[in-house]
């Protein structure tokens, strides 16, 4: 037994079972999202391996330290380098900075370890490609690399995929996505890393955009062929935080830097098979808080979802007599739905948490059995395409003009 192995680590109902020790490297809203993730699901899902919390890291000794304490994690570095050499760590879980994905997952693999990595991948298409291609390598050696692309693992849209694949709803028309957000609505929020393009790649696009285009591919079972996209920085400067110099003005006093991404991105999309999309992702909403939502038309039928409902899925049976149809609620808290087995009665529902907890289980399933998982670092990979895509054809789009500026 490891001598890391913490109660939150060690679960009872996995006893006996082979440990798997996770080190983490960042420990903010989505290391702790993760966090909650490693340490529920053995308590949860009957799992081949036994997850541990070994080890997270931060450059802050104190504050990452104290994140150990309060999320469950045995130890605390401060160099992820040293947290890949430890020899409890078997799966580096990557919540930083997209800025860092790259060095870090490629160094992970290179030590032998399995990686799971949140999104968007990378920043560039290149880092992409090399992180794609390095799992690639290590996965012929048994190593696994997946992306975090959390909302897959919503139960309802889990439920979408099914049915979509199914054929419930015929040949794909339209798909149509947007992701809704508000907290950079007013103009004095300051100039965090998500507003850099050197620490972030892009803004809204890669924060929110990314799901969507991740949430298409996977509902819809192929590629996006072809974007056209507009994007703007509404707000082109913002307070600088203490300490903070990078593109340093002054106004009335004020210390303003200049904002490098975008603030909402607009794009539409064509996929092989002929189904026509479109996308919409901001941080300027005015009162939507996380409002990602999509709707899917085919032949045969209609489905659409609210993560702000996300126990619930909305269905169209275009094949019933047109007197009787329309939109249906689908509750999805049945125990033959998605992941919803291991939890609570139906009509109990789930909520954002547990996404990771899903994740966890898919990932340490696969790792157990050597199945590639899903999505793969080539899912991510694919997506990274898109979003490149988006920001050149946002960067040459020529706009026939009705009315001169």
């Amino acid at each position: 037994m490891r001598e890391t192995e913490t109660e939150a680590g060690a679960d009872s109902g996995s006893t006996g079972k082979r440990p798997l020790g996770v080190g983490m490297v960042g420990y903010a809203f989505m290391g702790a999202a993760h966090s909650q993730g490693w340490r529920t699901v053995g308590r949860v899902f009957d799992l081949p391996v036994r997850p541990v919390l070994s080890a997270v890291c931060g450059r802050d000794g104190g504050a990452v330290r104290a994140a150990a304490d309060r999320l469950g994690w045995a130890a605390a570095e401060t160099d992820w380098r040293a947290l890949i050499a430890r020899d409890d760590v078997d799966l580096v879980d990557i919540c930083t900075p997209g800025d860092s994905h790259a060095e870090i997952a490629l160094a992970a693999l290179e030590a032998g370890k399995h990686v799971l990595c949140e999104k968007p991948l990378a920043n560039t298409v290149e880092e992409a490609e090399a992180m794609a291609e390095a799992a690639e390598r290590a996965r012929a050696r048994g190593q696994v690399a997946m992306v975090g692309f959390n909302y897959r693992r919503v139960p309802a849209l889990a439920l979408a995929r099914r049915m979509v694949a199914g054929g419930r709803l015929g040949a794909l028309r339209h798909v149509r996505l947007t992701y809704l957000q508000d907290w950079l609505v007013d103009a004095s929020f300051p100039l965090t890393w998500r507003l850099r393009k050197d620490r972030a790649g892009s803004g809204a696009l890669g924060d929110l955009g990314a799901h969507i285009v991740d949430l298409a591919q996977y509902l819809v079972g192929e590629p996006v062929a072809g974007v056209s996209a507009l994007t703007e920085t509404f707000v082109r400067e913002r307070p600088l935080l203490e300490g903070a110099s990078s593109g340093l003005t002054a106004e009335g006093g004020s210390r303003l830097g200049t904002v490098t991404v975008d603030d909402a991105a607009v794009f539409t999309a064509r996929f092989p098979s002929g189904a026509l999309a479109s996308f919409e992702a901001t941080r300027f909403a005015a009162g939507r808080k996380n409002a990602l939502r999509l709707e899917i038309n085919g032949s045969e039928g209609s489905l659409a979802f609210d993560l702000e409902r996300l126990n619930e899925l909305s269905f169209h049976d275009h094949t019933e007599p047109a007197a009787s149809s329309g939109f249906r609620r689908i509750l999805v808290t049945e125990p033959d739905h998605p992941y919803v087995d291991a939890w609570w009665p139906p009509g109990h529902g789930l909520g954002y948490e547990h996404t990771f907890v899903h994740q966890a289980r898919d990932l340490l399933q696969a790792i157990a059995t050597g199945a590639r998982p899903e999505p793969s670092f080539a899912d991510g990979l694919s997506v990274q395409r898109v979003l490149a895509a988006v920001e050149e054809s946002a960067a040459k789009n020529s706009v026939y003009t009705l009315i001169p500026a």
